[in-house]
C-alpha cells in the first residue's frame, strides 16, 4: 500500500465516528474544501447551516493537504463537499476514504460531462475549474441543494427557496460577465495568466486562453513555454497579461520583463480570483463578487468599456 493511502487510513481509523445528519432543530454542519463552495453551501443552507471553508484566499486548491484541524473538522461534519474533477488532487485519497464515514459529494461532478472540457495535462479527467461560468455553476449549487436535502428533507422548502434566490444572483452576474466581456475588442480577447484556469471562461466568452503552467499549479513553467508566450505578446501586440490571487506572480513578472526586453510594453492588468476567492467579509469574497471582478477586470485590461466598481458599484475601489 502507498505510504500516503496508509497513513490516510490510520488517521481515520484513529478518529472516532461523526454524527449522523443534525437533529431536527440543529443546524447542518457543512465542511466544504473551497471558497466558492463554502459560498454556494452558505447561500442554499442559510440559518439552517454552519459552513467552514477549507482554503481561504489565495490557498492553491491543486497542491493543499488537509491539517489535523482539518481531520478533525470533517469527521464531525454532517456533510462534507468538495469540488472533484481532481482538483483537490493532494486530498482527493483522504475525502475517498472519508466517503465510507461521512456523507461526501464531489459537487463539481454534477456538471454533465458533455459540458466539461478535457485537457492534456489530465489523462481521463476534465478541467476542474467550473466555478468559471456561472450557466456551469448552476449545477454546483443544485448538488448542493440536493445533497443538504438528502439528510435533511424537513428542510426542502426551505433550501429550496434559498436555491432559488441565490440562482437569481448567479444567473445575474452571469449575464453582467457576458455583456461586458462582449464589448472587449475582438483581436484584444488574448487572456495570458499565470496557469490554465480560465479554459471555461474562454469557450463561454470567445477569448484564447493561454496559462503558463497547466491547468494544475503543480505543472512546471519552463523557459521554453516564458519564451514562447513572450514571442506571442510581442508579436500580437497584447496590452495585458494579469496574475493570480492564488499562484505566485514571479511567471508573469517574467512575460512583463521579456517582452519589455524586446521593445514592446505588456502591462499586468489586474490580479484575477482564479482558485480562490477574495477576503472573507468583502464582495469580492462572495462567488457573485468574484465573478463580477474577474470580468470587469478582465474587460478594463483589454480594452472594454466598464461600470468603474462593476456589476452594482460594489467592487473595491481599483478592484
Amino acid at each position: 500500500m502507498h505510504p500516503t493511502r496508509r497513513h490516510v487510513l490510520t488517521t481515520l481509523a484513529a478518529l472516532p465516528l461523526a454524527p449522523r445528519a443534525a437533529l431536527a432543530d440543529t443546524p447542518l454542519t457543512v465542511v466544504a474544501t473551497t471558497g466558492m463552495i463554502a459560498d454556494a453551501a452558505r447561500a442554499v443552507g442559510g440559518e439552517h447551516a454552519q459552513v467552514t471553508a477549507l482554503m481561504g484566499p489565495g490557498v492553491d486548491p491543486h497542491s493543499y493537504r488537509q491539517t489535523r484541524s482539518d481531520i478533525v473538522a470533517m469527521t464531525r461534519a454532517d456533510l462534507v463537499l468538495w469540488n472533484g474533477l481532481y482538483l483537490e488532487a493532494q486530498l482527493e485519497d483522504f475525502l475517498t476514504n472519508l466517503a465510507r464515514r461521512v456523507p461526501t459529494r464531489a459537487v463539481a461532478e454534477a456538471v454533465p460531462e458533455d459540458q466539461r472540457i478535457s485537457h492534456a495535462d489530465y489523462a481521463g479527467r476534465s478541467d476542474p475549474h467550473v466555478w468559471m461560468v456561472p450557466e456551469l455553476w448552476e449545477h454546483v449549487v443544485i448538488a448542493t441543494r440536493d445533497a443538504m436535502i438528502e439528510l435533511r428533507p424537513d428542510l426542502a422548502d426551505a433550501l429550496g427557496t434559498n436555491t432559488d434566490a441565490h440562482l437569481a444572483e448567479t444567473r445575474r452576474v452571469g449575464t453582467y460577465a457576458r455583456d461586458t466581456l462582449a464589448r472587449v475588442p475582438e483581436d484584444a480577447r488574448v487572456l495570458i495568466t499565470a496557469h490554465d484556469a480560465f479554459g471555461y471562461f474562454g469557450r463561454a466568452y470567445g477569448f484564447e486562453v493561454l496559462g503558463i503552467q497547466g491547468i494544475s499549479t503543480e505543472s512546471e513553467a519552463g523557459l521554453q513555454r516564458i519564451r514562447a508566450l513572450v514571442d506571442l505578446i510581442v508579436t500580437r501586440r497584447i496590452g495585458a497579461v494579469f496574475v493570480e490571487s492564488s499562484v505566485s506572480d514571479r511567471n508573469i513578472r517574467a512575460l512583463v520583463e521579456g517582452a519589455a526586453a524586446l521593445g514592446h510594453n505588456v502591462r499586468i492588468g489586474g490580479e484575477l480570483f482564479s482558485d480562490a476567492m477574495g477576503q472573507p467579509g468583502t464582495y469580492e469574497g462572495t462567488y457573485v463578487g468574484m465573478i463580477d471582478h474577474n470580468a470587469t477586470t478582465i474587460a478594463a485590461a483589454l480594452g472594454a468599456p466598464v461600470a468603474p466598481r462593476g456589476m452594482d458599484g460594489r467592487l473595491s475601489a481599483g478592484g
